[in-house]
């Protein structure tokens, strides 16, 4: 399955003018933000060899973000660790969408949505797409766009918070992580209402 523009086009022929796909990532680590990514491509200027982000190569995800950056209206925005824990992940994952779509220069008349749900606070007609990273340009853009800057803050966070490898983890629940979780503690940075970390602090309590 490679993506392509054909869910934007049937947008087009439907009257939408303008068009951003959506995507996040950051569900499933223990620490961290999660982050979201709302872009809109310009038809005329859209970057060769776009794809889910998973499935590109560290070194090819780096160039593409170069290359939407320069060419497409991009907006990235996050929920914090705090929101994750109140709300729950998936609200809070959908909280960052619409925040990213909020930050977008222009306002989208149709959103296209990875996954199989709309997130709530979106004022505009969306359309949710399974696999949207995989089938949907903008989305494939927005998936790359938002795992990049994700992997900038947890590098970052890394550097003040040295031993539970951020820096190539990215908070996801790795085997050293894990056991540096256990060794080193809980951060102001861990979901607190994510099982392995809960379970330590309950465990310390």
């Amino acid at each position: 399955m490679t993506p392509d523009f054909s869910f934007e086009q049937a947008g087009f022929a439907d009257g939408y003018h303008v068009i951003a796909g959506v995507d996040e990532v950051g569900r499933g680590p223990l620490a961290g933000p999660v982050t979201a990514a709302a872009v809109i491509l310009d038809p005329a200027r859209i970057p060769d060899g776009m794809h889910d982000s998973k499935k590109l190569t560290a070194k090819r995800r780096e160039a593409l973000y170069e290359q939407i950056a320069a060419v497409a209206e991009v907006s990235i925005a996050h929920a914090s660790v705090e929101e994750i824990d109140s709300l729950n992940i998936l609200r809070a994952s959908h909280l960052a969408m619409e925040r990213a779509v909020d930050g977008l220069p222009r306002v989208p008349d149709l959103a296209l949505i990875d996954g199989n749900m709309i997130p709530a606070g979106l004022t505009m007609a969306a359309q949710a797409i399974v696999k949207g990273d995989a089938r949907s340009l903008s989305i494939s853009a927005a998936s790359i766009m938002a795992k990049i800057c994700r992997d900038y803050v947890m590098w970052d966070l890394a550097q003040q918070w040295p031993g539970y490898g951020w820096e190539t983890n990215a908070g996801y629940p790795s085997k050293s992580h894990k056991l540096a979780l256990r060794n080193l503690g809980v951060t102001p940075h861990h979901r607190r209402s994510f099982k392995p970390v809960h379970n330590i602090l309950y465990q310390e309590k």
